[in-house]
This record gives structure tokens, C-alpha cells and sequence, in this order.
């Protein structure tokens, strides 16, 4: 995917999370540390521009949440800055790329110790299969079928294919 094609999927996508909750009241949107966040602030600003309002934006860090805490080096914490109190909202979780599911499932724990949200919705830029736990997206700017040993890198110019990866088990 290029710049452009990125771009366009989050248009399309602030367009998708408007549609389905019928404007944006009583949306939150929060970017996964570390991938999620730029991409979060990108369809929050999308979302604004539509909509003509501002959408609380926050940041979530689900390290500690994770099932393979002991098994992963474990990375210093970023910056969970939850915009208020959830509760009563619908929160549209954005992550850059889904893979196994196991990261989603940390943030859906990290962000239940916040408060109790109406839903959560779940929007990646690039899903590309291989899931462990049954979650699937809501909003997606890309399917890309990958072999469980690629990379896929999203970035300010686009979305990369790498080659192997290294046996982390985590979200790549």
C-alpha cells in the first residue's frame, strides 16, 4: 500500500465507524502503543473533519495484559492516556497491524480496568490472518495474506512486506 492507498483507507474508514454508530457521540478512539497510536490520531482527525466535532483520543499500552508476559522480553511500558472515563462510551480501538489476536485480547483487558465501555470496536490498517483467538476487526483497511514468518510494516509512507521475522510470537 502507498501513502495515498493509506490515506484513503482511513477516510474510508472514519466514513465506516460514523455509518455504524450513527455520528459521533459518545465515540472514544484509542491507538494501541505503539502502532496504533499515530493511526488512531489520523482517523480521529478523519472522524473531526466529517464530522465538524472533536474526538476524545487516547493511548493504551496492554504490555502488562499480554498471556505471554514471562515468555516475551518485556519492553518498557509507553503511555496509557485513557481520554476519561469510558464508561457509557464506544470505543474504537486502532491498532496498525492484526495478526494473532493475542495483542487485541491484552487491550480489551487493559482498557476493562479503565471502566466499562457500551462496545468496542476494533479498526487495523492491515489484517493479515494467522489468528490464535477468535477476533476479528471491524474496520479494515487492508487484507493481506501473509506467511506467519513475513513482516508487514505500516509507516508515514505506507505499508511494506518483509521478509522473516523472528520467532517473537507476538503481533508483527
Amino acid at each position: 500500500m502507498s501513502a495515498d492507498d493509506v490515506a484513503r483507507a482511513i477516510r474510508r474508514m472514519a466514513h465506516e465507524i460514523l455509518e455504524r454508530n450513527h455520528g459521533a457521540d459518545d465515540l472514544m478512539i484509542i491507538g494501541m502503543q505503539t502502532g496504533g497510536v499515530g493511526l488512531a490520531a489520523e482517523i480521529a482527525g478523519a472522524v473531526a473533519a466529517i464530522e465538524g466535532s472533536v474526538i476524545p483520543t487516547g493511548t493504551l499500552d496492554a504490555t502488562m495484559h499480554r498471556d505471554d508476559f514471562g515468555l516475551r522480553p518485556v519492553m518498557p511500558e509507553a503511555a496509557t492516556e485513557i481520554p476519561g472515563d469510558p464508561t457509557g462510551k464506544t470505543i474504537v480501538l486502532v491498532d496498525d497491524v492484526l495478526f494473532t489476536g493475542r495483542t487485541v485480547r491484552a487491550a480489551l483487558d487493559a482498557i476493562h480496568s479503565y471502566g466499562r465501555p457500551t462496545a468496542i470496536q476494533l479498526a487495523v490498517m492491515v489484517d493479515r490472518g494467522h489468528r490464535e483467538l477468535p477476533i476479528r476487526p471491524d474496520y479494515v483497511g487492508k487484507n493481506l495474506p501473509t506467511r506467519r514468518d513475513e513482516m508487514v510494516d505500516v509507516h508515514d509512507d505506507g505499508v511494506d512486506l518483509g521478509e522473516v521475522i523472528a520467532a517473537s510470537g507476538g503481533e508483527a
